[in-house]
């Protein structure tokens, strides 16, 4: 799950690459054991936020889930948003702009 936070967090610190003098506008996280959840918001219009927690704890399906969104302003000043689940199912993302099968 740890894993999951760094990932997301550099998948945010990535997107405002290109802008390096974007600024931490917000940023919020509370981290326990088996749960956690944050909030990351700059100055460049990146917004990100997730939860996630640990089920059926102690059984043979134990998993981590993970709801959250993201959304930036992409180089054609269009804000891309993106709302996701990781659980055992994979991770399912759905937005407006990501083609559906």
């Amino acid at each position: 799950m740890k894993f999951i936070i760094v990932f997301v967090a550099l998948f945010a610190f990535a997107l405002a690459a290109p802008n390096r003098n974007a600024e931490t506008l917000r940023y919020d996280a509370d981290v326990e054991p088996l749960t956690y959840q944050y909030r990351v918001e700059t100055s460049n219009g990146i917004k990100t936020e997730e939860q996630g927690h640990v089920e059926d704890i102690g059984s043979e399906d134990e998993a981590s889930v993970v709801r959250g969104s993201y959304s930036y302003v992409g180089d054609d000043g269009i804000t891309y948003a993106v709302n996701y689940i990781a659980d055992k199912n994979g991770f399912q993302p759905q937005g407006a702009h990501i083609p559906v099968a």
